[in-house]
C-alpha cells in the first residue's frame, strides 16, 4: 500500500482485494479484515477506524487474541516484523546505548505479560524508545485481562490509523 487510497474504490473492491490492501494496516490480521470488509461502505476514514474499533472489541474472543497476537512482540528481532513495525519500533535507527539491557527486560516483560494475559502486549509506540516503554509494560502486568485486552484492541486501532495517516501524506 503506498500513496493514498481511493475510499470509493476500496469500498467496491472484492473483500480479498480489500482485505489485502488494508492487511498492513492491521498486520494482516485475517478474521479481523474479513469482518471490516463485510461492514463496508464507509463514508471517509474516521468512520473506517470508529468501525474497525467497535468490530475489534465485538469479535469473539479467539479473534480479539488472533488481531492483537498479529501485532510483533515489542522488542522482536527486526528480520521478524514488518517494514512498518521494523520503522515504529526503531530499528531503522542507531541502537542506543545499554540495548542489550533493554532487549533482556523486553524479552522478560514479554513473556511474563504472555503467561499473564494469553496474548501478546501491543502498544502505540507513537516514536517512543523501547526503553522508554519498559515501565509502562512492565506497569500492565498489575492490570486486570479485560481491561487489557481493551486497552491492546484499541493501539491495534491506534497503529492503524497511524499508519494510514503516515501512508496517505499531506492533506
Amino acid at each position: 500500500m503506498t500513496g493514498p487510497l481511493d475510499l470509493t474504490l476500496l469500498n467496491a473492491a472484492e473483500p480479498s482485494a480489500y482485505s489485502a490492501t488494508l492487511a498492513p494496516l492491521f498486520e494482516g490480521a485475517p478474521r479481523f479484515l474479513s469482518h471490516l470488509a463485510a461492514g463496508r461502505p464507509d463514508p471517509d476514514w474516521p468512520s473506517l477506524f470508529i468501525r474497525a474499533r467497535t468490530i475489534a472489541h465485538a469479535m469473539s474472543e479467539v479473534e480479539r487474541i488472533e488481531l492483537i497476537n498479529a501485532h510483533p512482540r515489542l522488542g522482536a528481532p527486526p528480520e521478524a516484523v514488518s517494514s512498518l513495525s521494523f520503522r515504529e519500533q526503531g530499528y531503522d535507527r542507531e541502537p542506543p546505548a545499554g540495548a542489550r539491557t533493554v532487549a533482556a527486560e523486553l524479552d522478560r516483560l514479554n513473556a511474563a505479560y504472555e503467561a499473564r494475559f494469553g496474548f501478546r502486549y501491543c502498544v502505540y509506540v507513537a516514536g517512543r524508545s523501547r526503553a522508554a516503554l519498559l515501565p509502562e509494560m512492565a506497569a500492565s502486568l498489575e492490570a486486570d485481562r479485560e481491561p487489557e485486552m481493551r486497552r491492546a484492541l484499541d493501539a491495534v486501532i491506534d497503529i492503524a490509523a497511524a499508519r494510514w495517516s503516515i501512508m496517505s501524506g499531506p492533506g
